[in-house]
């Protein structure tokens, strides 16, 4: 890994384009305003940002997304008993994420982050994967570049189908997200896709299907890829409008448990200063 020194805290990139891990930051204790700000940067410079070995409260997982984002009250999720913005996860019983996705593609605007933290991992696999979709965007053409910016994607729009243990009922409520987003706080251009996608509109059916199935691979593609094992106490947050990501099954019937925290853009202005 390449590593950059950003006082007070270190930034070991994870790869060429994007993912890093942070050192010298304990999220368990008060935050400065200087350190926030860092690590608001290196966020947006980076997309994926690993902290090893936090092991974060409820209370304190919320606090540290809340340096980043505004925690979201998700309508439909389980939730801790510890603190009802924290969502557990056990995936011997809440099953396996292994496609790949974007978070809250229910919602207009979707989540501007998601974020776990680790309690028990496999002894070996359950790594994540996630993509650079605004690098993926990068490397197409121009003329195709021309032709997506007039197409959306369709997905499902029932909030009651993305609970834990939904048996995903058609309720006719969709949601249509453009398939080249512009970030609200870079101004980059990348693509918006996720394999839930049901089908593409501004064009037809046959082209949806081609253009659907090419998208779909393209941002796949390892070229645009990155991936962090996991031992309990990590904790990553990742930006839900520029990446996507794939939690990948290759440890059978191993326990797998986390606690999801949410966040999303603020309805008025900038974040104001959090933990001093």
């Amino acid at each position: 890994m390449t590593t950059t020194a950003v006082t007070p805290l270190t930034v070991h990139r994870a790869g060429p384009r994007f993912g890093a891990e942070i050192t010298g930051v304990d999220l368990t204790a008060p935050v400065d305003e200087a350190t926030a700000a860092a690590l608001r940067q290196a966020f947006l410079d980076h997309k994926v940002l690993v902290f090893r070995g936090q092991h974060l409260t409820p209370d304190q997982h919320v606090a540290a997304v809340s340096l980043f984002a505004e925690p979201f009250d998700h309508p439909t999720a389980v939730k801790d008993p510890a603190h009802p913005l924290v969502y557990p996860y056990d995936v011997r019983h809440t099953g396996k994420a292994s496609t790949w996705h974007i978070g809250g593609l229910w919602r207009d605007p979707v989540f501007a982050i998601e974020s776990l933290t680790y309690e028990v991992v496999p002894e070996l696999g359950g790594h994540t994967l996630w993509a650079d979709l605004q690098a993926a965007y990068d490397d197409l053409s121009e003329p195709f570049k021309v032709l997506l910016e007039s197409v959306s994607a369709v997905y499902d729009g029932n909030a009651e189908n993305y609970a834990q243990g939904s048996r995903k009922t058609a309720t006719g409520t969709i949601t249509e997200h453009p398939v080249v987003l512009t970030h609200p706080d870079t101004g980059r251009k990348g693509l918006f896709i996720s394999t839930s996608a049901t089908r593409l509109t501004g064009v037809t059916p046959a082209e949806g299907k081609v253009l659907l199935d090419h998208l779909l691979r393209h941002a796949s593609s390892p070229d645009y890829t990155i991936r962090f094992g996991w031992r309990p106490g990590d904790f990553v947050l990742w930006d839900n409008r520029a990446t996507w990501h794939y939690a990948v099954d290759d440890y059978g019937d191993g326990a797998r448990v986390y606690r999801k925290v949410i966040g999303v853009a603020p309805e008025t202005g900038p974040l104001p200063e959090r933990r001093s």
